[in-house]
């Protein structure tokens, strides 16, 4: 594939000229979605080359048997993964009985548009079959954000050099098959077909998980932009649903199909309801009409746009980069439904599941707290306080007992669904981010009183569970946890990783401080939540001195917190000696060489940094800084922002850009040689707080202050940023002369600028 066949535009994702070899990675990258749906950009037409087909559905999942080779005592037995559901975007195409094939035929002035200002997706190419006759295709669709279960596509041939017939087949596809089934399993059982005139509809249920969707399909017509009536061929096979179409056309003449989806699920209807409910939203979106849904989704669009854009101005590669992470994040997760969370690839592939990993509470609460109201925030909260009891039982599976809770690692419905041993069991930082998650929340809303209604009872059973989970060593007289993987996980079953136990002896002192405030100010919440956990006095003193006890390896010779034990038994090599034929590591290496080596796959102990940025002194920060950061090798997607914020923080403003363009353009560039296997969605949350967080600066910690330290790359003339703080919304600008915050709201606001305090009174641009 080649890396830089995508055009650097402002507002756009654009691809000219076809070649097979990116297909793959075109489907990743041009993905669209609304929240509630998405899929894949596939074509619409028959392609016979190499192809990703996706469709998928928010929370419609397929509990896929564990495979594994040696059965553990505690492994879960399934591995959750989102579906790949029934496709309704097919049309097939038909020129005097010729099938359009762009794997077949030749085909030039292709191109190919996500519009990520409007929300839409566009092809045109030209077109010569193996018959000889020329076409010319225009496509556009998009997935509805105003009416969530529907989607809408245009399909325009042109007759260039030839009269005749040309066919569309539009149809509706269930017999669909996940990329990663572990077992080559058939996932759907197909339970109705209906078929109507210009309309259709497939009714499925899942195996085992017994989710029904139903998937429906209208069309209609257009010669040369004048409605038409076109005969129906109707073909009705096992698992598909397929209508025919035949137009006679002239040379010049412009045919074009509109077809109409709408995936509805057991989710949001009755399973009685369901061929109804898509029924009417496919009636509904041809009775608007394709332009009408168009300029809606446009509307919608720039709704989100007004408060999540970041300008950039002098780096057009920056500023698509951040842009396409900002779209994606938007077109995976709304936070209109606390039932769904943010899967690692989205809607744009397979791999990971689609499931909620603990990237949702350490990188994208942020963006979405400030780009969105923060109900949004909350939702993602109650999507873990929603799996408590889930939680607990994961924990108990592993002898946790009192009521302990251990989140999963992956998780649909609350259940652990990971299958390899060093992640399932050993990479328990996890639990941490949980509570993170709730503090960063609080700190940014003031909206104390989730705690006191929600999250203290998850705060206690994760306090309770790292208290269990630590140890009293004897030979070094303090508390350890043993047989860990941190966030870096080319180490496995390390003991005294130094993320690990800092989270776990921050968890147990802030479930203290949770349990004092909410006894004093929500004295009804407090014994409610003491009577249910049966929490006493005497359990708390004992979490306590475990965290005032907790062990950390340090090196006296670095001055350096370890990221294990026996860090230093490695043989510590630079990434900069690394060959680049030997990159990325983990495709070129060995995993026992791996596990052996000094590489980082991604900040582990700066990870640590990033999170309390506030506990450590900022020689601190530079000196693991320059330690940890030539050992990385940012194989993960979630390692590149983190250092760039840390590196803007220290004043290291050439690394910090350098990582920003690695994270912003991490897919556009693929710099992992894997984004055919989808886009990473969660770490683009990170792309936006490296901007905002990082050159921006900004933070929020315990006292409640919104506080800026704002930085300029060199090679920007300007960026700036919009946030909403606690309603009020705040336009940021920083150019390489100035520094501007505008207050678009009606509140005065209060905050700190390079430790300066200012004020900025109602619908006021302050200079500093």
């Amino acid at each position: 594939m080649n890396k830089d066949y995508i055009k650097p535009y402002e507002w756009s994702i654009e691809e000219e000229g076809f070649d097979a070899e990116n297909v793959e990675a075109s489907e990743s990258l041009f993905s669209i979605g609304n929240g509630a749906m998405g899929q894949r950009a596939n074509f619409e037409e028959t392609y016979t080359g190499k192809s990703f087909q996706g469709s998928y559905i928010g929370g419609i999942y397929y509990p896929d048997k564990t495979r594994v080779g040696w059965w553990k005592n505690g492994y879960p037995e399934y591995f959750a993964k989102v579906l790949n559901a029934p496709n309704w975007i097919g049309i097939n195409l038909q020129i005097n009985k010729t099938e359009l094939d762009l794997n077949t035929c030749e085909v030039s002035n292709f191109r190919r548009e996500l519009n990520m200002k409007e929300g839409w997706l566009s092809r045109s190419f030209n077109a010569i079959l193996e018959t000889g006759e020329e076409i010319q295709v225009e496509t556009k669709r998009f997935i509805s954000l105003e009416y969530n279960e529907i989607g809408a596509i245009e399909y325009a041939v042109k007759a260039i050099n030839f009269s005749g017939e040309i066919s569309f087949s539009p149809y509706i596809d269930a017999g669909i098959v996940n990329e990663d089934s572990n077992y080559d399993e058939y996932f759907w059982e197909i339970l109705k077909i209906v078929n109507d005139k210009n309309n259709g509809c497939i009714l499925s249920k899942t195996l085992k998980t017994a989710f029904h969707v139903a998937t429906a399909m209208e069309v209609s017509f257009t010669l040369n932009d004048n409605k038409v009536a076109v005969t129906q061929q109707t073909e009705v096979e096992e698992k598909s649903l397929h209508y025919t179409y035949k137009l006679p056309v002239s040379k010049g003449d412009i045919a074009t199909i509109y077809k109409y989806g709408s995936c509805v699920s057991s989710l949001n209807y009755q399973n009685k309801d369901l061929i109804e409910a898509a029924f009417n939203n496919v009636k509904k979106a041809s009775n608007l009409g394709f332009s009408q849904l168009l300029e809606s989704q446009k509307n919608s669009w720039s709704n989100i746009w007004h408060t999540a854009d970041i300008i950039i101005e002098g780096d057009v590669r920056a500023q698509q980069g951040i842009r396409f992470n900002i779209f994606q994040l938007n077109q995976t997760y709304l936070g209109t439904d606390a039932r769904l969370n943010i899967g690692p690839k989205g809607f744009t592939g397979e791999k990971y599941g689609g499931s909620t990993y603990w990237d949702t509470e350490a990188y994208c609460i942020p963006f979405y707290m400030a780009t969105k109201d923060a109900s949004v925030a909350k939702n993602l909260l109650m999507y873990r306080y929603n799996q408590l009891d889930k939680a607990i039982e994961n924990a108990q599976k592993l002898g946790f007992k009192n009521g302990a809770a251990l989140y999963p690692m992956v998780t649909m419905n609350g259940e652990e669904c990971h299958n390899e041993w060093e992640i399932t069991f050993e990479e328990i930082h996890r639990n941490g981010a949980m509570i993170y998650g709730i503090y960063n929340y609080v700190n940014y809303t003031q909206d104390f009183e989730y705690v006191a209604k929600f999250g203290l009872e998850v705060i206690i059973a994760v306090a309770r569970f790292w208290h269990q989970r630590a140890n009293f060593s004897e030979a070094k007289g303090q508390y350890v946890v043993l047989g860990v993987t941190g966030p870096n996980e080319y180490e496995n079953n390390v003991n005294n990783n130094f993320y690990t136990n800092y989270l776990a002896k921050w968890c147990i002192q802030y479930a203290a401080e949770c349990l004092d405030r909410v006894n004093q100010e929500y004295p009804k919440d407090f014994k409610r939540v003491m009577d249910k956990t049966k929490l006493a006095d005497e359990e708390i003193k004992e979490w306590l001195k475990v965290a005032e006890n907790m062990y950390f390896p340090f090196s006296l010779e670095h001055n350096v917190y370890l990221q294990q034990d026996g860090f230093l038994d490695k043989e510590l090599i630079p990434v900069v000696e690394l060959p680049n034929s030997e990159r990325p590591i983990n495709q070129k290496w060995s995993w026992d060489r791996i596990l052996r080596s000094c590489y980082i796959k991604q900040a582990d102990v700066l990870q640590c940094m990033f999170f309390f940025e506030n506990k450590f002194n900022k020689e601190d920060l530079e000196r693991h800084f320059d330690f940890y950061e030539p050992l990385t090798v940012h194989e993960s997607s979630l390692s590149p922002c983190v250092h760039s914020i840390l590196a803007a923080s220290i004043d290291r403003m050439p690394k910090a850009y350098e990582q920003y363009v690695r994270t912003s353009r991490l897919d556009l560039d693929d710099y992992n040689h894997e984004v055919h296997e989808g886009c990473h969605i969660t770490s683009m949350a990170g792309t936006w707080m490296s901007i905002v967080q990082g050159f921006g600066g900004m933070r929020v910690w315990e006292d409640g202050k919104l506080t800026f330290n704002p930085q300029i790359p060199k090679e920007w003339k300007s960026y700036s940023f919009t946030i909403n703080f606690r309603g009020n919304i705040i336009k940021v600008y920083k150019s390489q002369t100035e520094c501007k915050f505008f207050n678009e709201s009606e509140n005065e606001v209060k905050m700190l600028v390079n430790g300066q305090e200012i004020l900025i009174p109602t619908n006021q641009l302050v200079t500093v």
